[in-house]
């Protein structure tokens, strides 16, 4: 009998009890700490969860199949979670799989679990949820008007979709019951909402589905919700009418007001967690203390979606990229380095392009100290005394982009400016070379929200016997 069989059992024999879900670690692959998951396990848990990805590393890991993880730690900590699970005999669930979820990361993650399988002679039941979007499906919806974005992304087109690298969408709960109901040991999903690898078990046996998706959207960062934060895995002891927190890590309390604003994390709406299936609205939800490091949570209700969609999520190439880093003390040249930049830009293109000829590569600055980070519409009232400029190149191939890169720090290094006091030196460097390949270059193409009839149709899941 599997882990997911014997607890489904057990809940069967005695469905009032509680439920313990431990969230490992907020993104495998960075870490998990030892002492705090040797006494997570010391408790006894029911299930362990990790979520693996996010959007937050950008568009590169999605386009380029790669994980944003090193592959050593990405494995250490793999192996640290297989074993445990099976060590316990209970469920093991991780969603997007190798950063991004596409099928490249999710085969790369299933290898490096089958490889500690056979390490540790392991034999356990593996269910498989793929997420890679069929582009035929996806541009059908774009057509049919059935696609819609998010942000500031423009509408979604049949042409974006075919461009994209990689196009995944986010599986939710219903995917993770689907797997299930295979009755397996093991689950790896491919690019999933965070919530569902920790609701699928409790809305499965029976727990009520506001509030399991609630505890899941604050266990899925482990410790973060505490004070002070951190990447310790954390329990969640579950009944039908709420849930406790606790991190497993003794100098870390999970309080009514940490756990509370932590209900905000990644929320446009502060009163409803949104996923494919519909909302938790936490409006009325409560926060109490059970002691000093202990919150009991209660009150999320659930909201069935209208209509039921899924997030895309797509990356498309752009070229090769390379970087130059560079830095200026000089405040004559802060003052005028918006016009300067531009004067630069011009007389580069004219050098590696010709006069009159369109680049073909483009070329930006980001002025850290004046408005890198955000676009102020007004300059500082007094200039910083130091200033660091990225200029970034991406082009066809890396011989361009570093052609044009090169160039680029030449001229910017000479050129003149009003009260310039001297003809060289603009500009200081780090290090040598301070031009830089970066590699291939991807913009997020696809960050819209697909309507559908059917979840189940784009998430197929497949097992496997391992061992």
């Amino acid at each position: 009998m599997s882990a997911v069989a014997r607890l489904r059992a057990r809940f069967a024999a005695k469905p009032d009890q509680p439920l313990k879900l431990i969230g490992a670690t907020g993104q495998l692959g960075y870490g998990v700490p030892e002492p705090a998951f040797t006494a997570a396990l010391a408790r006894k848990p029911d299930m362990i969860g990790a979520d693996m990805g996010s959007t937050d590393i950008g568009p590169t890991f999605l386009g380029s199949g790669q994980m944003a993880t090193a592959g050593e730690q990405t494995r250490r900590d793999l192996e640290k979670l297989l074993v445990g699970a099976r060590s316990h005999d209970i469920p093991l669930i991780i969603g997007s799989a190798g950063s991004a979820g596409a099928a490249a990361h999710l085969d790369a993650t299933l290898a490096m679990i089958r490889e500690i399988a056979a390490e540790h002679g392991l034999s356990f039941k593996l269910a498989v949820i793929h997420s890679d979007m069929d582009r035929n499906s996806v541009s059908a919806a774009v057509e049919a008007g059935r696609v819609r974005g998010m942000g500031v992304l423009p509408d979604l087109t049949v042409e974006e979709v075919r461009a994209s690298s990689n196009l995944v969408g986010q599986a939710g709960t219903e995917a993770f019951i689907r797997a299930l109901e295979t009755e397996p040991d093991v689950i790896i999903a491919g690019r999933a909402c965070d919530t569902g690898i920790y609701a699928c078990i409790p809305e499965w046996l029976g727990f009520p589905t506001g509030l399991t998706v609630h505890m899941a959207k604050i266990v899925e960062c482990a410790s973060l919700c505490c004070l002070p934060g951190g990447r310790d895995p954390i329990l969640a002891v579950l009944d039908k009418q709420g849930f406790v927190l606790e991190s497993m890590n003794p100098a870390r309390a999970a309080t009514p007001m940490s756990v509370a604003a932590h209900s905000l994390y990644e929320q446009a709406d502060p009163h409803r967690i949104t996923e494919p299936e519909g909302a938790s609205l936490v409006d009325t939800a409560t926060y109490s203390a059970v002691d000093d490091r202990r919150t009991r949570v209660a009150g999320a209700r659930w909201q069935p979606a209208e209509q039921l969609t899924i997030k895309l999520e797509g990356a498309r190439y752009l070229g090769e990229r390379a970087v130059l880093l560079a830095g200026s003390a000089d405040p004559r040249f802060i003052q005028n380095v918006k016009t300067l930049l531009e004067e630069v830009k011009a007389v580069v293109q004219e050098l590696v392009c010709g006069a009159g000829v369109a680049p073909d590569y483009d070329l930006t600055f980001r002025t850290y100290g004046l408005d890198a980070v955000f676009p102020w519409p007004d300059p500082p009232a007094t200039p910083p005394r130091e200033i660091f400029i990225l200029g970034e190149v991406i082009a066809p191939t890396t011989d361009r982009a570093l052609a044009v890169t090169k160039s680029t720090k030449q001229y910017l290094l000479h050129h003149g400016f009003p009260g310039r006091l001297s003809t060289s030196g603009n500009i200081a460097f780090p290090f040598t070379p301070p031009e830089l390949a970066a590699g291939p270059a991807y913009r997020f193409n696809a960050y819209h929200l697909m309507e559908v009839d059917d979840l189940a149709a784009h998430f197929p899941v497949t097992t496997e016997l391992v061992g």
